[in-house]
């Protein structure tokens, strides 16, 4: 399983489809296998990070370089468990993994004031400056109960993102 010539056998289905947590049926990971051998142009079992980039909805997402980290190298079997969490079946605590990954820009377990800027600046890129940012940021975290100071574990984004009062709306100042 994994090379673009081998076939899929009903036993790699089914170990897939549990590596997964049946967040996706057996004919889903058979068209994942046919979309990885795509991807994994030189039959290697595993897809790179420049095999990632030639998706262009891959390519032209702001955070991509972020998220090739999270990819590159990856076999079949973490290749659907990676995208698992982009089911519409996955829970909230699984996608906000995904979530906390890309925030955690400096992979230390816990996501930072400074991480953050990080991934505004490059989801606003030159529409915002560094002080709008700051501002944006700083105004979301107390809203949410937090400090610029504050060091946000995966516990603390779940209890953020799963908030039904916070308000998501900011209001960017132009100066």
């Amino acid at each position: 399983m994994g090379s673009a010539s081998s076939v899929l056998t009903q036993y790699d289905i089914e170990e897939v489809e549990e590596h997964c947590d049946h967040l996706f049926t057996q004919q889903e990971i058979v068209s994942l296998y046919e979309r990885f051998c795509q991807l994994d142009k030189n039959a290697k079992g595993f897809i790179s990070a420049d095999e990632f980039l030639s998706v262009p909805e891959f390519a032209l997402n702001p955070l991509s370089h972020r998220l090739l980290k999270m990819v590159d190298g990856l076999n079949f079997k973490d290749f659907v468990a990676f995208l698992s969490a982009f089911s519409s079946k996955a829970t909230l605590p699984q996608k906000i993994e995904i979530i906390f990954k890309v925030y955690d820009t400096d992979c230390d377990g816990k996501v930072t004031f400074s991480d953050l800027i990080e991934v505004l600046h490059d989801l606003t890129g030159p529409f915002m400056s560094d002080k709008q940012r700051a501002e944006v940021l700083s105004q979301l975290l107390h809203e949410a109960g937090y400090t610029r100071e504050s060091s946000l574990l995966f516990d603390d984004f779940i209890k953020i993102l799963d908030s039904p009062g916070l308000k998501m709306e900011v209001e960017v100042p132009v100066d």
